[in-house]
């Protein structure tokens, strides 16, 4: 999916909502569990249920592989279903696979085609910090998308993303700089968290182009207002992402209607703020 498609669909939908797959087995309804003959039955279950009731008020769903991984090659299955589930039945959206991979070339070029080849996701998040030969093999594929880590929305991102050189420049501020020199806003997008306010100013003034893949918002914390009052472009140019706040809205048989209803309530947010 092109730049062009993901900014005619959130036109289209009035949206920029992408929703976190981070699908735990404790924090499910017990029913699915109960009811599935299989762990990745009751993965794919879930997802299901969620994805239908959301996709009419978001454009992009983010996977977090972390949380298919950890249950073996169960979790890959339910994975992959999900992924191909979403594109037959909902070939608008755009899919996000958050394993942030990133090594040395000839390491990443086996990650790309793990998730380019062997999957249908659109995207993959990549820790950039290993340099330009982590990222490069990751920008190959026509059509997809590395979204690098540049400042993220936990407490430890103080760490080492926001320390400064004698310069004066932030590290964050130098892995958006730097690596514009790899590949253009058509290849590249950016993790920017929804906790850092102010900051996307900032960004901007770096990455006014670029698409930034913003998480935090709703159980982190983040607000969605000060996401767009700094980080919004006349073409939008954001994926905000909401995993917890909407998938684990209910436990009940209710789950999926309750969760579409927390997907409206922040489409409708959206709607408003791209006026």
């Amino acid at each position: 999916m092109n730049k062009q498609q993901i900014i005619d669909n959130i036109a289209r939908k009035g949206s920029f909502l992408c929703v976190g797959l981070d699908t735990d087995l404790k924090k499910m309804p017990q029913h699915i569990i109960a009811n599935s003959a299989t762990t990745a039955e009751a993965i794919f279950t879930f997802n299901k249920a969620i994805i239908d009731a959301t996709a009419p008020y978001c454009v992009a769903y983010k996977p977090n592989l972390a949380f298919y991984e950890c249950f073996g090659i169960e979790g890959w299955q339910a994975f992959e279903q999900t992924v191909q589930y979403i594109k037959a039945n909902h070939p608008d959206q755009f899919i996000i696979a958050d394993a942030k991979r990133g090594d040395i070339g000839n390491t990443s070029a086996m990650y790309a085609r793990t998730f380019f080849e062997g999957t249908q996701v659109d995207a993959l998040t990549i820790a950039p910090y290993m340099g330009e030969d982590s990222v490069t093999p990751f920008l190959t594929y026509p059509g997809k998308w590395a979204v690098l880590l540049a400042l993220t929305s936990n407490k430890g991102s103080h760490d080492f993303q926001l320390t400064a050189d004698k310069e004066g420049e932030r590290l964050f501020e130098r892995v958006l700089r730097v690596s514009q020199q790899w590949g253009t806003d058509e290849q590249m997008m950016y993790v920017v968290g929804a906790t850092q306010g102010k900051l996307f100013e900032d960004i901007r003034c770096i990455a006014p182009r670029h698409f930034l893949l913003v998480p935090g918002v709703g159980a982190q914390g983040g607000s969605l207002e000060e996401v767009c009052r700094y980080g919004m472009t006349p073409r939008c140019e954001l994926l905000v992402n909401s995993s917890r706040g909407i998938i684990y809205a209910d436990s009940s048989e209710d789950f999926a209607k309750v969760a579409g209803e927390k997907a409206r309530e922040l489409q409708e947010e959206m709607q408003q703020l791209l006026k």
